[in-house]
């Protein structure tokens, strides 16, 4: 595997102190505390929180986070209560994201990342499992799909980033370009109000809400970001084979639900469910009742 890229903080040691801080404030938020296990894979060091895996209960859910977010942002107001006490949860620090695994990554268009996720699954001890991913994280589902077909029951695509190139409408791009330029609490607020939420139906607790603006600030000011953005892998979807659902939300600025619905349906042969949530934003991993929504379709399948 060839690393093609790497990312970092600007200050390691620091900002990974800062990060481990809103860790433990999250923590403190959700009354849960987050086991970790360290792995070595071909990308470097991988994080990977763990949430009910004490005595293994033979369904398992691995979950890899989009871009630009950890995998902790989940379980923001408890939203991983919502997959159920009886599935082994595995949170993904997705290498090249602002995280605490190495920044190295491979080239996005190679099949390098379903490699990768297929030694992380690996080497956590799990022979099938189902596998979430929210945009970034569909991509990486649909890679380890394609490597890796044998070890996933099931697969959740949360408004994907790999079934449509990133919109360039202009609310979009003003969305999201405005915190990269200035990243001001105001301005990633209004990111987050105008692209990733959906209120009043879509909308986290004030709290919650403040320790998402708070790890954004420390991935834009801090975070050296080198890593690809996701791609419309399109032909490349043929190759699927395992069962997969889709949950989109119809307020999704960057992935337009409509075109991330007709890809999946002509591309995806091995589509089971979509599910499209109204007034739901990109932010579909913070959406309570999509969360209900895996934890029943993992608990229904055939282990």
């Amino acid at each position: 595997m060839r690393i093609y890229r790497r990312s970092s903080f600007r200050n390691p040691m620091e900002d990974h102190s800062t990060f481990r801080n809103w860790v433990q404030r999250l923590s403190a938020h959700t009354i849960r505390k987050y086991g970790e296990r360290t792995i070595q894979t071909q990308l470097g060091s991988t994080h990977v929180w763990v949430i009910n895996a004490e005595v293994p209960s033979g369904r398992s859910l691995v979950i890899f986070p989009g871009a630009r977010t950890t995998s902790l942002i989940w379980d923001l107001d408890c939203g991983l209560d919502e997959i159920g006490n009886d599935v082994d949860i595995y949170l993904v620090e997705t290498n090249g994201l602002p995280n605490l695994s190495d920044g190295h990554t491979p080239d996005i268009k190679s099949n390098d990342y379903g490699k990768w996720a297929a030694e992380v699954i690996s080497q956590l001890g799990l022979k099938r499992t189902c596998v979430a991913g929210a945009s970034f994280g569909g991509l990486i589902c649909m890679k380890l799909a394609i490597t890796n077909p044998e070890m996933i029951v099931s697969a959740f695509l949360l408004n994907p980033g790999c079934l449509q190139k990133f919109s360039l409408s202009y609310q979009n791009l003003y969305s999201n370009m405005l915190p990269i330029l200035i990243p001001t609490r105001k301005n990633v607020r209004k990111f987050l109000h105008k692209a990733i939420l959906g209120k009043p139906t879509h909308q986290i607790s004030l709290e919650a809400e403040d320790l998402l603006i708070d790890y954004e600030l420390l991935a834009l000011k801090r975070y050296k970001d080198k890593t690809q953005k996701p791609y419309d892998m399109n032909e490349e979807l043929s190759k699927v084979k395992v069962p997969t659902h889709l949950l989109l939300g119809d307020r999704d600025l960057l992935f337009p639900a409509h075109k991330s619905l007709k890809q999946a349906k002509e591309k995806i042969k091995s589509l089971q469910t979509t599910h499209v949530f109204e007034h739901v934003g990109h932010g579909i991993e913070t959406y309570h009742p999509a969360l209900h929504y895996i934890g029943n379709k993992v608990r229904n399948d055939a282990w």
